[in-house]
């Protein structure tokens, strides 16, 4: 069976829809952030925020900014959307949603416990545009992404669908701010991933929203998944990340495919020293530096639950348009020389073809996630 994403959209700090965002990642734009003094009370705070006005929803359904933001994407799908309930009919279209923050911030001063339901996104989205069939929502910290993803193409391989709306959301909230702040992984500065001059992570807010279907000719296909878990720490990776290594192997094996396949990386890439650390040792052990890698992250700030599924899009639009460029690695170009020497993508890289590309999730709690997608010629 072939699963394939036959459309998809996303909004982020650096864009409102997948082209723009495309067209600034593709520059490097890295000056897409807001300076904010306030959720620290007066510390720095570097917040990746999508601007503009977003659509009103009506209390009873949930009036949130996550669902704000979501409904925002689906609007650029609408007809999209409409024609996937045309061809399959309602009772057979399932929703899966990543997120891990949806309601915390409106919950502090909402009087609805409704508010904070992590299912809230997907059955928000099942009921505006009135599906009949399963909803979810995938919490797993920064890889909920990708988890979700492994939940839709299980949900079409099982039959319980005939198809699947995928989104991730998260918007940017107090509560996470703060936290990563207590953990001293929060920079003022901008992102600088591999540097050895790090400080940290940017927190961002993102949506994206994919739709997926069973053997159809065109799309770009979800060609292996693999999930594994530390049991390391709550919230320090493996160094050694020998759990990592096996997502991506096991996504390597499920596509069918040597390592010197995949064209493109996108690295986790936050700017911690531990998530690094443990990221580069992983690529190194699989990749060594035959393949091109970046993060995206110092240009949309790390989106949290969102952040897997807006990397996603990124790789899904890469793949689509064909072209040899990638992402470039915005960092200060001061390699941490306790890394292993991984390749990252400078300015204006090229490479021979973009055909499969591999995107990396790890979240809290020692949740690993690797996905490939392939561009199918026809």
């Amino acid at each position: 069976m072939s699963i394939k994403i036959t459309k998809y959209e996303a909004a982020c700090n650096l864009g409102g829809c997948i082209e723009e965002i495309y067209q600034n990642a593709l520059l490097g734009d890295f000056e897409c952030f807001e300076e904010n003094s306030a959720c620290l009370t007066g510390k720095p705070a570097r917040l990746g925020v999508i601007s503009g006005d977003l659509p009103r929803i009506s209390e009873q359904d949930y009036d949130l900014r996550c669902n704000r933001l979501l409904l925002k994407v689906c609007g650029l799908l609408e007809n999209e959307i409409n024609e996937l309930i045309k061809k399959y009919g309602a009772e057979n279209i399932a929703v899966v949603a990543a997120t891990t923050n949806t309601g915390v911030e409106e919950f502090e001063t909402s009087n609805n416990p409704k508010h904070a339901q992590i299912g809230n996104p997907a059955g928000f989205l099942k009921k505006h545009f009135n599906l009949k069939n399963f909803h979810a929502s995938v919490s797993t910290a920064c890889s909920s992404g990708i988890k979700a993803f492994s939940a839709a193409c299980e949900i079409l391989e099982n039959n319980v669908a005939q198809a699947v709306i995928v989104a991730g959301v998260d918007s940017i909230a107090k509560v996470a701010v703060y936290g990563f702040d207590s953990l001293e992984v929060l920079s003022p500065k901008p992102s600088i991933p591999f540097s050895k001059n790090r400080e940290g992570i940017n927190i961002g807010e993102a949506a994206a929203i994919f739709l997926l279907e069973k053997d159809v000719s065109k799309g770009i296909e979800i060609s292996g998944i693999g999930e594994t878990t530390d049991v390391y720490h709550s919230t320090t990776p493996d160094p050694k990340a020998i759990e990592a290594v096996r997502a991506i192997k096991t996504a390597l094996n499920k596509s069918k495919i040597d390592p010197q396949e995949v064209d493109y990386i996108n690295l986790h890439g936050t700017g911690s020293i531990s998530n690094d650390l443990m990221e580069a040792n992983a690529v190194y052990q699989v990749f060594e530096d035959k393949v091109y890698a970046s993060s995206t992250k110092p240009l949309t700030g790390h989106c949290l639950g969102a952040a897997a599924s807006l990397e996603t899009a990124l790789c899904c639009k890469l793949l689509e348009e064909n072209n040899t460029k990638v992402y470039p690695h915005i960092f200060d170009g001061v390699y941490d020389e306790n890394l292993p020497k991984i390749r990252l993508a400078q300015k204006n890289c090229e490479v021979k073809q973009i055909k499969t590309c591999l995107s990396l999730s790890f979240g809290f709690g020692g949740t690993n996630a690797a996905i490939i997608l392939r561009r199918c010629d026809e």
